[in-house]
């Protein structure tokens, strides 16, 4: 199984203090962090890479990596993330109404905590010459020709990669995602379900859009969670966990460690991707897909992209930034949403389970707007509508 990687930033006043002048500077050490550090770096330019904490860290996450998240970090040079973690070929997926269907991925995903698979990319990003440093940001100044933090640090352009809570984003003048747009959800470890190993979701009926999720990590544990869309009531610890005892009645919430609740932007109410020499990646520019929840291959694409940006136009980064990423995710952030909105209804999802569980291309499908960059089709929104039709 792979250990931890061990990443110890520099403070100021110690040994290792780096220079307050640099081209790009990246807010945040998390996946979309690190790529847009490495895609940075990449261009030739100097990064300074800054995160509140040290690494390794703990981050509440469904821990899952997808096959597309593998082919951007593979672009950016990085081919051993997910070493010494079992891939997982198959994925099961319970409707609302309890229909299900399980398959073959059309590629393998991954379960690596996050402890482990932040701090690779951390590690990876200074090994290509990325500087990082321990700090948290608290004043941003955007001036004509660079961008100063907190009075001390300057650079040509800024990345905010900072979360859901981005100080970046605030800075800009956007708030935090509305009800409707925005979910918590609760994540813990706990003995991995018996039989083979695959993913597994089971929808929630009573409390949709929800749902629980087990994720096998390949030691005997595994990622559990459960997580539904806010709609302007307030969600307890309690309410969190009973919810996971009735998705997930195997799982005793009494044996489940390492439990933290963590709220996650949909990509249903996104603000601009920046301005002039900020631009925002990941989790701050609520990239997480509406159908599935999932967010670490939006994360390092936006990274990435952010990162190119960055480097090769500091003083137009936010517009060659906003043209990259409606190049590559666009069409697809579109059709999600449309998803999400088909999805709302627990019969299009009880349909939509039904269909793949006929039609393997169907099943692709889903797969690949669940976790991936995949759009939706006529076929399969034929499909669905015949299992709409049989059933009304």
């Amino acid at each position: 199984m792979g250990g931890v990687v061990a990443v110890r930033v520099g403070r100021r006043g110690r040994e290792g203090r780096v220079s307050d002048e640099f081209d790009v500077i990246v807010v945040g050490a998390g996946p979309a962090g690190a790529a847009a550090a490495l895609a940075a770096r990449r261009a030739g330019t100097r990064v300074l890479l800054l995160d509140r904490v040290d690494f390794p860290r703990d981050k509440a996450c469904g821990d899952g990596i997808a096959a597309h998240a593998l082919d951007v970090l593979a672009e950016l040079g990085l081919t051993d993330a997910v070493s010494g973690y079992a891939p997982l070929p198959a994925l099961r997926l319970v409707a609302p109404g309890g229909g299900e269907v399980a398959r073959a991925l059309p590629r393998p995903a991954y379960t690596v905590p996050r402890q482990v698979f932040d701090a690779r990319l951390v590690a990876a990003a200074v090994r290509a010459g990325a500087v990082l440093r321990r700090h948290t940001v608290r004043r941003l100044e955007v001036r004509d020709d660079r961008v100063v933090l907190d009075g001390s640090l300057s650079a040509r352009a800024l990345v905010g990669a900072d979360g859901a809570g981005s100080v970046v984003r605030r800075a800009l003048g956007h708030p935090v995602n509305p009800d409707r747009h925005l979910a918590l959800a609760i994540r813990g470890y706990a003995p991995a379900l018996p039989g083979p190993p695959e993913q597994f979701i089971v929808t929630s009926g009573p409390r949709w859009p929800a749902y629980a999720w087990s994720f096998p990590i390949g030691d005997g544990r595994a990622n559990v969670g459960y997580g539904e869309v806010l709609r302007g009531e307030p969600l307890s610890r309690a309410h969190l966990l009973d919810r996971l005892a009735a998705l997930l009645p195997s799982t005793d919430p009494a044996t489940v460690t390492g439990l933290r609740a963590h709220h996650l932007p949909l990509s249903t109410h996104r603000p601009p991707p920046g301005r002039g020499r900020v631009v925002l990646a990941g989790d701050a520019l609520s990239l997480i897909n509406p159908f599935t929840g999932e967010g670490i291959f939006y994360a390092l694409l936006s990274g990435a992209l952010a990162g190119a940006a960055a480097a090769g136009s500091p003083g137009r980064a936010a517009d060659r930034y906003a043209a990259a990423l409606r190049t590559r995710l666009g069409t697809h952030l579109r059709h999600s949403s449309v998803a999400a909105w088909l999805a709302r209804r627990r019969r299009v999802v009880d349909a939509a389970v039904r269909a793949a569980r006929r039609d393997d291309r169907v099943y692709a499908t889903v797969v690949e707007l669940g976790l991936g960059d995949g759009r939706l089709d006529a076929r399969t929104l034929a499909m669905i509508g015949v299992g709409l039709s049989a059933r009304s």
